[in-house]
């Protein structure tokens, strides 16, 4: 069953090299009661140790059912020791912050047995041993007698084929001593007890045979026994322990240090808590900023005009000079800037293909569609006997153009303007839009006929009448010039007679896009304008003329013949659309759609246009997330600092479990066994600290955000994202496992036969 054939084991120090064992030859029958008598030195525990595989012979062989163990690797001696060696020691080496139950099911736990079974044979084991009653005490509840009696219990768990003990009754009375005797000669009955001891008498009492050891060789064998080298077929089933068994046996090893744990838990919830409370505020602010770009932006069109400016960084470049010159020079000298030239600017070739292309888009996306053509409107008033020209807006003096709702669902007007008084309609009219304190230009409410306000009902009720282009442009000779007499073309009977349809206002969410006021012409007006325009005279004759036939100056490229035309009212292709997108969603359907019509084309005929929500939604993002990373990048500074702290906290807690390191192997754990249960610790450690983080970072949002709204009047700003705080755990446990590895590392390489010596 078990040889040793000539074993040696050497130990160096420097030079200096000791020999404990100096070829030790003996051989073991399957069931008898050995005794390894010798005085302290003589090499006695180092030969048990060796057969036990927690120590390696130098030269020799072991030979265990005719199996050479010369070839043995480290899980092989693992699975040796699980499952062919049960180890009592005289300090009986329980594992202290698991239960007796717990302690007599590790070797179990290793061998994979199921929980039921585990359980099952523990209890019976310990009604054996006479201590199934104390089956859920912590060993330091117990006797040193009882305790090795768990010992025992623990030994024989998986069967096996060899006890090993070392001085099993060293630490106990000599009644306890030969309780514990008695009961380990009964176990000699069908299995090899090897006993090391250095009392004769001890011995002489129970053993069936007595080797005696002096010097690292024997002395005497009292019933010598030989069997012969035969091949054998040792098969052992290897070891393993769970990630759920290490988890186990952690918590009960932090459970014995609850304050430490929890300090170092918190210290590194710290850097969590930073990076946690940051994010909770960018969350907040993107929030903010998503609810004022959806009220304030989402409605912003993407226009389409004549031309519009590529400005890439390469080109400010070229134009600013910013690679050969520095900002804010100190020498005296002006320098050229280049022109923009004809590669910035892209003229759009808005043709009746692009027109019809727009009329398939999916209207469903649109709140809104204006197709500016520039027409004019000489819109005049009479107040009294005095007339005036009309202006639509102080800023440009032109009238805006509603966009058109293709929709019968909400559109852009409904969405960002309240109707004050009259009702907006599909016919013919116009629309006055005030401004957030019902203001408008005085100029505008002086052409109206009012002084510094009017009703409402006053302004409904004024009739305005808008001149044909046969009436207020008169040929004269051969050139055109415009009416003087106001009253004459006020009172044709060609003229249009409008008026204020609706008086609206802007929402007051909305108070950023829509402050502006003047007045707006219906899409219905300027086509009415525009087909009695088409064919008057001066459209005729400009259309027939290469230049401008009011000014008779050439066309530039500032004043293009066709803008010109669509000025006078000539049915034109429009020289800008404003498309009005439903929502940020929509809008970014609208923009693919737009793509679309690009694919495959020349770059003269692509059609560029302007997101303004894009570019700035896009730049304030920018600038939040520029923020907020560089705040997170202080705050891992914490994280690191945690790590390393995580790192010396774990090695602290391997010399503080050397013993039970050593414990663990002498049950067959393998060295990566050790380094899951220091993993395990780490990884409980670092749950904990990201929960701790995250929760107590939560806690604190609430005066964040009191505070906050005492400084600024926004309400619950502070918002942790539940992925944030996921994301961050994780982070918490990934930089915890990272900062623990080395000292598992460490441990798992730690001899086992000196961490068994630890005190």
């Amino acid at each position: 069953m078990l040889k040793l054939n000539g074993i040696k084991k050497d130990y160096k120090t420097g030079d200096f090299v000791q020999h404990a064992l100096k070829g030790i030859n003996l051989s073991f029958r399957e069931n008898e009661f050995v005794a390894i008598l010798g005085p302290s030195g003589s090499g006695k525990t180092t030969l048990l140790n060796i057969i036990g595989g927690l120590d390696r012979y130098t030269s020799g062989d072991l030979i265990i059912d005719g199996k050479s163990t010369k070839k043995f690797k480290d899980r092989d001696w693992d699975a040796y020791r699980n499952h062919a060696i049960g180890f009592v020691f005289q300090s009986y080496n329980l594992i202290g912050h698991i239960s007796v139950l717990e302690n007599v099911e590790m070797g179990m736990r290793l061998s994979g047995e199921s929980a039921s079974v585990r359980r099952k044979k523990a209890l019976k084991l310990l009604s054996k041993v006479g201590l199934k009653e104390h089956a859920y005490k912590k060993p330091n509840q117990l006797s040193g007698g009882q305790m090795q009696r768990v010992a025992i219990a623990r030994a024989l768990s998986n069967d096996p084929k060899i006890i090993l003990a070392d001085e099993p009754t060293g630490a106990l009375d000599s009644k306890t001593s030969k309780q514990i005797m008695e009961l380990i000669k009964e176990i000699s009955k069908d299995k090899l007890v090897i006993m090391v001891t250095h009392n004769r008498e001890l011995a002489e009492d129970y053993a069936s045979r007595i080797v005696e050891v002096q010097d690292g060789k024997i002395l005497s064998d009292s019933d010598p026994f030989d069997i012969n080298n035969e091949s054998g077929n040792l098969n052992i089933k290897k070891t393993s322990m769970s990630f759920l068994a290490a988890l186990k046996l952690s918590f009960g090893n932090i459970r014995t240090k609850k304050g430490r744990t929890f300090l170092t838990a918190f210290a590194s919830s710290i850097g969590i808590i930073g990076i946690a409370l940051i994010l909770s505020l960018s969350n907040g602010f993107n929030i903010e900023v998503e609810d004022f770009e959806a009220n304030s932006l989402s409605q912003s069109p993407i226009m389409i005009t004549n031309q519009s400016v590529q400005m890439d960084e390469d080109t400010l470049k070229e134009i600013t000079g910013s690679d050969n010159l520095k900002k804010y020079p100190s020498d005296k000298k002006v320098y050229a800037q280049a022109d923009i030239d004809d590669t910035v600017i892209h003229t759009n070739k808005i043709t009746s293909d692009f027109i019809s292309y727009l009329d398939n888009m999916d209207m469903s996306n649109v709140s809104g569609i204006s197709y500016i053509k520039g027409t004019n409107i000489n819109l005049i008033s009479k107040n009294g006997s005095d007339y005036k020209l009309v202006e639509g807006s102080s800023m440009t003096g032109g009238f805006g153009v509603l966009p058109l709702n293709p929709n019968n669902e909400e559109g852009m007007l409904e969405k960002n303007y309240d109707v004050l008084a009259g009702d907006i309609s599909d016919e013919a009219g116009l629309v006055l839009f005030v401004n957030s304190r019902n203001q408008i230009s005085s100029s505008i409410l002086d052409s109206f006929g009012f002084d510094e306000d009017a009703s409402f009902d006053d302004i409904l009720n004024k009739e305005f009448k808008i001149a044909i282009n046969d009436d207020y442009y008169k040929m004269v000779s051969d050139n055109f010039m415009i009416e003087k007499d106001l009253s004459k073309v006020y009172n044709s009977d060609n003229s249009i007679t409008v008026k204020v349809m609706a008086i609206v206002r802007g929402k007051e969410d909305k108070e950023v896009i829509t402050s502006g006021s003047g007045i707006y012409c219906t899409e219905a007006l300027i086509d009415k304008v525009i087909s009695l325009n088409n064919d008057s005279k001066i459209v005729k004759a400009q259309r027939d003329a290469s230049y401008n036939v009011l000014t008779h100056q050439s066309f530039d490229e500032n004043m293009t013949k066709d803008a010109f035309l669509g000025y006078l009212g000539a049915d034109v292709l429009p020289s800008a659309i404003y498309i009005y997108p439903k929502d940020f969603e929509t809008k970014d359907e609208i923009v693919e759609y737009l793509d679309k019509y690009n694919d495959g084309k020349d770059e003269e005929d692509v059609i560029q246009y302007t997101d303004m929500a894009e570019m700035i939604s896009s730049l304030s993002g920018n600038i939040m997330d520029a923020i907020t990373i560089v705040l997170v990048a202080f705050s891992s500074i914490s994280l690191v600092v945690s790590s390393i702290m995580i790192g010396i906290i774990t090695y602290i807690s391997v010399l503080e479990r050397t013993k039970e390191i050593g414990i663990l192997r002498a049950l067959g754990a393998r060295k990566k066994d050790i380094t899951r249960v220091f993993n395990a610790e780490t990884f409980i450690i670092g749950i904990f600290s990201g929960l701790l983080g995250v929760g107590l970072a939560y806690l604190l949002t609430i005066p964040a955000n009191i505070i906050i709204e005492d400084l600024s009047g926004l309400a619950n700003v502070a918002k942790l994202n539940p992925i944030h705080a996921l994301i961050l755990i994780i982070i918490s446990l990934t930089l915890t496992i990272i900062g623990g590895f080395i000292p598992a590392k460490v441990a798992s390489k730690k001899d086992p036969v000196e961490a068994l010596r630890t005190e």
